[in-house]
Formats: structure tokens, C-alpha cells, sequence
């Protein structure tokens, strides 16, 4: 294979950034459609308000005065959109994630990622069908149908995120910062986005309109408008990873030298870069084409692993469902958990960009572990500034619990793939973002605490 020398790419090989760019948007479309579902999570607070007995009663085939007495876990007659959403999404990402990091040396990468982002614009349309087919309107039957779609983007980024950042782990570390960069991007477009249609709505004439007519309005357009937006995103990513990504100078070079290493999930890619032969096996070193397996990499990268997971366990057990529900009534008013969100989103992606400062960049296993274990100091200062704060120091933690989101997420998934093999770092690249899911569901999961006290 020509110009696979070990010491680095060629001086002069172009696509450097325009592949960061293409990497941004790829990340951009990898959670666009989930962020939009959850910006609108106010909307669906509208939309779904109130299980009924009756109805939780037949859900869980128990009788009303069952539930009446238990209360069950809904806090009575809530359907809390915000945490249940999450939490439908989560097990179908994490489940199939584990099987993709368990089978990944033998899966075609570029299926696996197509076919991600092309379930992300089939779900986004979905959506859309969904509400215009019942003009915007709540109902149990909706609810679940919405439930079923969160559950297909946990599907849609277990093949993405994972596969996505596998690929680029063998690649320029520049590249994954980028992906994450778009990752987090697309949370702070979507709510940028929230914010302008929420204060064009209410100043419109039948914005103003109250009462139910009102929510129908603007649930309706809101969610036409973030999803539309959201399918086309998909759309342009399913249209560059399988035409632009793989033909940049800089994405077939670093596919070429990961296959010379015995990787054989990149060869579609390649193929559809142009190049057919992927390398000759006759004469090559033995020992170049063997590599850990996951369990080894595992082992050697638990800390890096363990990161990953406390990072978002701590993450999701505060965002988006304690800052959607459980912050109290302030000046802001039901802009309030529109702009916690907002604020987290933002600085989530101005921490992704902080390690690009080399002196600014935490490289140390053991400090990483440190710092990262410091961050559950938050909890006990959101709990007490939620209980005694005023909205000042509440939009300042969810700033500061965004910016080392993004900041430690970036740290440890560009520094650990440094000094393995291509096919080492795309299975740590895998291990690594199952981890970081598994924090995700363990995080949403301990979210439902907060509502201990609060009906339970």
C-alpha cells in the first residue's frame, strides 16, 4: 500500500479540514433528531399531562385502587415526558450497542453507519407523520407511538456514535474532537432554534390564543418545524458519508494503513474511496496483523472506561429531567427550563473545544480520575441552590455541569486510542462510547430520585 510509513500521514496530503468539517456535521446529524425531541419536551409536558387510574390500571394490568394505594412509580397520574423519553431511549442504544463493541471487527462500518443515520431521517419523518396525522394532539396512543420513535434514535445512535467514533479513533485526534464538537453543536442549535420559535409563537396573534387551541398551535408547528429540520440533517449526513467521507485523500490514507494493520471492517469504505486491493497478506509480518482483543484493551483502558461512565452517569442523573422539572417556579417563568437547557447546551460545546489548547488539555490518566470524581460535588450544589438558590446560581452550575461534560468527554476520547494498532483503536473506540451509554442509562435512571418526597 503506498505511503503507509509509520511515522505519520505525507506532509502534503489534503482533506485535513474539509474531513473536520465533514466530521462536524456528522456529529451535528448524529443527535439533531434527538436533541429536537428534547427541546420540545416542554410541549410534550403539554401534550401528555395526566395518566389517568384507569389507564395506568390497564398498562399494568392492576386493579385502580392498587394503584391508588401505591401510587406507583409515575408520581400519580404523570407521564413526566422529559425522564421517560430518556429512559425509553436508553436501553435500545446500550442494548445494541453491546453487540455491535462485541462484533465489531467483523462489521462492515460503512453499513453500520449508514444504516444509522439512515434509521435517524426515517424516525425524524416518522415524527412528523405522527403529529400532523393527529394535528398536534396528546393521547396515550401518541405518547406511545412518540415512546417507539425515541426508541429507534436509541437504536440509530448505537450504529453511529459508536461505529463513527471507532473510525476516527485511527485517524487524526482532530477528527474525533471534531465528531463530538458536531455532537454537541446539534444540542445548541436545537436550542437556539427552541428559543426563536417560542418568542415568535407568543407574539403572534394566535399565539396569544389561550387554552388548549393555543398548546395544539404550536406543539404542531414547533415540532413540524424541528423535525423537518432534523430530516433534512439525516439526510445530508446519509448523503456524506456515503459519497464525500470516503473519497478525501486524508480518510483513505488512514483507512489504508489501518487495513495494512488487519483491520477488515473498513474495507467497503475503502472500496468506495476507489481503492479495491487492500493490502498483500503473502509476506507480511504476522505479528503486524494480530492485535489485543477487546478484554485485553478493556483492561488496560478501565480507567479511561470508568470515566466515560461516571462523566454522564453524574450528566444525565441531572439533565434534562431535574432541570425540566425539578427547579421550581422563578422570574423567567416557563422560559425558565428553556434556558437551563440552553445554557448547558452551549457550554457543552465550548468545553469540546477547550482541549484544542494543548496547555489547556488534561492528559493525565490519574488527574482525569480525580477531576472527574470531583464533579459529583454537584449534586448536593444543585440540590441545595434548587432548594434555597435563586436562578442566577442555577444557570451558572448547568453552565459549569456543561462545560466539563464536553471538556473531560473530549480529554478521554482522544487520548486514549494513542499507541495502538488501527484495529485496537477502533474496538477501543467502541468499548469506550458503550461506556459512556452505559453512564447515560445508569444516569437517567437514578434521575427518577430526584422525585423522591415529590408524590412518591
Amino acid at each position: 500500500m503506498e505511503n503507509l510509513d509509520e511515522n505519520g500521514p505525507p506532509a502534503r496530503l489534503e482533506g485535513k479540514y474539509g474531513a473536520m468539517v465533514v466530521c462536524w456535521l456528522l456529529g451535528n446529524g448524529c443527535l439533531f433528531s434527538w436533541n429536537s425531541m428534547l427541546t420540545i419536551e416542554d410541549y410534550y409536558g403539554y401534550l401528555f399531562p395526566r395518566f389517568s387510574k384507569q389507564t395506568i390500571s390497564r398498562i399494568l394490568l392492576c386493579p385502580t385502587d392498587m394503584i391508588f394505594q401505591y401510587r406507583f412509580a409515575l408520581r400519580v397520574n404523570d407521564y413526566h415526558p422529559s425522564r421517560v423519553l430518556t429512559l425509553v431511549y436508553q436501553p435500545f442504544a446500550l442494548g445494541t450497542l453491546a453487540v455491535l463493541a462485541y462484533h465489531e471487527a467483523k462489521i462492515n462500518t460503512r453499513r453500520r453507519n449508514l444504516f444509522g443515520y439512515i434509521l435517524f431521517f426515517l424516525s425524524s419523518v416518522l415524527v412528523l407523520v405522527l403529529d400532523l396525522a393527529t394535528s398536534g394532539k396528546g393521547g396515550l396512543g401518541t405518547f406511545i407511538g412518540i415512546c417507539a420513535i425515541s426508541g429507534a434514535f436509541g437504536v440509530a445512535d448505537a450504529h453511529v456514535q459508536g461505529g463513527m467514533v471507532g473510525d476516527l479513533s485511527f485517524m487524526l485526534p482532530e477528527f474525533v474532537q471534531s465528531f463530538l464538537a458536531g455532537l454537541a453543536a446539534s444540542g445548541a442549535l436545537t436550542s437556539a432554534l427552541r428559543l426563536i420559535t417560542k418568542a415568535a409563537f407568543e407574539n403572534t396573534k394566535d399565539g396569544l390564543r389561550k387554552g388548549a387551541s393555543r398548546i395544539v398551535y404550536m406543539s404542531l408547528y414547533t415540532a413540524v418545524l424541528f423535525f423537518a429540520i432534523s430530516a433534512f440533517f439525516e439526510l445530508l449526513c446519509v448523503l456524506l458519508y456515503a459519497f464525500a467521507f470516503p473519497k478525501m485523500p486524508i480518510v483513505k490514507y488512514y483507512r489504508s494503513k489501518a487495513a495494512s494493520e488487519g483491520s477488515k471492517t473498513v474495507s467497503a469504505d475503502l472500496a468506495a474511496g476507489g481503492i479495491q486491493t487492500l493490502l498483500e497478506i503473502d509476506g507480511e509480518d504476522p505479528n503486524k496483523l494480530q492485535r489485543l482483543s477487546n478484554k485485553e484493551l478493556l483492561f488496560q483502558n478501565m480507567d479511561y472506561a470508568l470515566d466515560m461512565f461516571l462523566i454522564y452517569v453524574l450528566t444525565l442523573s441531572i439533565f434534562p429531567g431535574f432541570l425540566s422539572e425539578d427547579t421550581g417556579s422563578h422570574s423567567l417563568g416557563t422560559w425558565y427550563a428553556l434556558v437551563l437547557i440552553a445554557m448547558y447546551n452551549v457550554c457543552d460545546l465550548i468545553g469540546r473545544y477547550i482541549p484544542l489548547f494543548k496547555f489547556l488539555k488534561l492528559t493525565s490518566r490519574r488527574g482525569l480520575m480525580i477531576a472527574i470524581l470531583s464533579r459529583f460535588l454537584l449534586i448536593p450544589a444543585f440540590y441545595f441552590t434548587a432548594k434555597y438558590g435563586d436562578q442566577g446560581w442555577m444557570i451558572l452550575l448547568t453552565s459549569f455541569l456543561g462545560l466539563t461534560n464536553g471538556y473531560f468527554t473530549v480529554c478521554v476520547l482522544t487520548s486514549a486510542p494513542k499507541g495502538y494498532k488501527g484495529p485496537e483503536q477502533n474496538a477501543l473506540g467502541n468499548l469506550l462510547v458503550l461506556f459512556l451509554v452505559g453512564g447515560l442509562f445508569a444516569g437517567v435512571t437514578l434521575d427518577w430520585l430526584w422525585l423522591i418526597g415529590k408524590g412518591w
